[in-house]
């Protein structure tokens, strides 16, 4: 389960803690600093296969997006600040992030072409808040991929499949395209990204 640790901070006081020095992963949700859990060994090989794929497509195309290890995603209009599982970053927009030399964080859809967050026991907080605050920002592309059918039957269907749901901002709003088995994802970041839904999922030892 999350713990809450305390309640009621403002984002400045945040990062005064961030990162502690223990090697916890923390986040802000509305003001509450929340312990994020260990990650199971799965969720991680998920984490490092997306990474991989797309740092090579990156390559590929000779784009100056990269992936860093630990950054900040902060809405604008709330004490919120989170830690996604893959953010790509366009390197040449930092110079505009008032707060990434000090605090490595950032807050302008230039800077976050993509945000991908990797679904564990807190599936509510992907599918929900930080859909809703990821299209505040404007950012342009979220992936939530449920490689274990955690999520709300709502959510990836009754019955529940291991689903990659790809969000798009059309227009100041999120659409969604949703993934599985054998599809291959369809990114407009990447639209010749070669990737399906089952590799995905396999990665983390799950079948599509």
């Amino acid at each position: 389960m999350i713990q809450t640790l305390r309640k009621l901070v403002t984002f400045d006081e945040f990062v005064a803690k961030y990162p502690d020095n223990t090697g916890k992963r923390y986040e802000l949700h509305d003001g509450v600093i929340v312990e994020m859990p260990q990650p199971t060994g799965d969720h991680e090989e998920v984490v490092g296969f997306l990474a991989f794929e797309i740092t090579r497509e990156c390559i590929r195309l000779n784009l100056s997006y990269f992936i860093p290890k630990t950054v900040l995603v902060k809405p604008p209009e709330n004490e919120s600040a989170y830690s996604p599982d893959v953010l790509i970053l366009n390197r040449p927009n930092l110079v505009n992030e008032p707060l990434w030399k000090k605090e490595s964080t950032v807050s302008q859809a230039e800077s976050i072409p993509l945000v991908i967050e990797v679904v564990s026991s807190n599936w509510r907080d992907d599918y929900l808040k930080k859909a809703a605050d990821y299209e505040a920002v404007s950012i342009p592309e979220y992936w939530i991929v449920d490689y274990a059918a955690l999520g709300g039957r709502r959510f990836i269907g009754n019955p529940k499949q291991p689903t990659v749901s790809l969000y798009t901002l059309i227009e100041g709003e999120y659409q969604v395209s949703q993934f599985q088995g054998g599809d291959r994802i369809i990114s407009p970041l990447f639209p010749e990204l070669n990737l399906t839904a089952e590799q995905i999922f396999q990665a983390g030892g799950y079948p599509a």
